[in-house]
């Protein structure tokens, strides 16, 4: 009899302790989550950028721009190792800055919850340099304060210039450019017809010259010739303070067409007395040599290259008011 009860005992113990067991894991919640994003730094028209999700346990990231999740990134999967990264790629076709959002699910949904991304913003960019105009013409353009001087119908003359895009009344304000045309050729006078600096505010644009401003940084000391133009500020001059909006506008040169003379064969029409000569009831015909003219390459048009900074405000060119004495 007290082994009857013994075992009736155990019994009852067993199953107290499986109810309980099974009373604590269907009580424990799953440990939270953590997912933060990076990159996005995109360019429009460019190779798509990597927005980069970074989770605290391995699972799955579904990718959103501006509240619409991002084609082909709805469930890219994490590393299944440490650190727990899933990537998307992005192309956007506007500038601008883009809220980007993330919400992570777990591969163990029983240990891990998911979460949802802190808001990140991502700036989408555009090239610098802002083509108005479709153009063949790639131009490069920079600015430099002159601490020399323009000698009338000579190469302009710097006293120890140097690259900034700030500035402050008084000084001359020099703007430099080189590209290339159509074909690759450097833009020279040979093959550009007008290139200028137009500045709001300015009535009459800047007219560029091209000059050999001596040695370079090159190895050799190999002479560096490049498009300049001065504006002098301050006074009754340029004296617009603040952001200094420019465009540097090239025009290239037609190019002719390019020919040759070839031989060739017309037939004409035998005439006598103003008649037709026939023979055999048909009309008879002569053949004459002549030369004529074939085009080898067709002509090209002149284009027109625009550059209109694009830069961020901190980085445009502008002018500031001298420091009082």
């Amino acid at each position: 009899m007290k082994r009857f009860l013994s075992a009736v005992a155990l019994g009852a113990m067993v199953m107290t302790s499986v109810g309980a067991l099974g009373a604590s894991v269907a009580s424990a919640a799953p440990s939270a989550t953590t997912v933060t994003l990076s990159g996005g730094k995109a360019i429009v028209g460019q190779p798509p950028a990597l927005i980069t999700a970074t989770a605290s346990a391995p699972g799955t990231v579904s990718f959103s721009a501006a509240g619409s999740v991002l084609s082909g990134c709805n469930a890219v999967a994490t590393a299944t190792v440490t650190p727990f990264v899933a990537t998307c790629p992005w192309a956007p076709t506007n500038a601008g800055t883009v809220a980007l959002g993330a919400t992570f699910t777990p591969t163990d949904a029983t240990t891990y919850a998911s979460a949802v991304a802190p808001a990140f913003n991502a700036v989408v960019a555009v090239p610098v340099q802002n083509v108005v105009a479709a153009s063949p013409i790639p131009l490069y353009v920079d600015t430099i304060v002159a601490s020399g001087h323009y000698a009338a119908g000579i190469a302009p003359i710097y006293g120890g210039c140097q690259i900034t895009n700030e500035f402050l009344a008084g000084q001359t304000i020099v703007f430099r450019a080189f590209g290339y045309d159509a074909s690759g050729n450097a833009l020279t006078p040979a093959n550009v017809s007008s290139a200028t600096v137009t500045i709001q505010g300015v009535a009459t644009p800047l007219t560029m010259s091209f000059a050999n401003h001596g040695a370079s940084s090159q190895p050799g000391g190999i002479g560096a010739a490049f498009w300049t133009a001065p504006l002098a500020t301050g006074g009754t001059n340029y004296s617009t303070l603040g952001l200094i909006p420019y465009t540097v506008t090239f025009k290239t040169i037609a190019v002719p067409a390019v020919t040759k003379k070839v031989p060739a064969t017309k037939w004409v029409l035998v005439k006598k007395n103003g008649k037709k000569v026939m023979l055999n009831g048909q009309a008879v015909y002569r053949a004459v040599k002549y030369q004529k003219t074939v085009i080898v390459t067709p002509a090209v048009a002149g284009a027109t290259g625009t550059f209109t900074p694009n830069f961020n405000v901190n980085s445009s060119a502008t002018l500031n008011a001298a420091p009082a004495a």
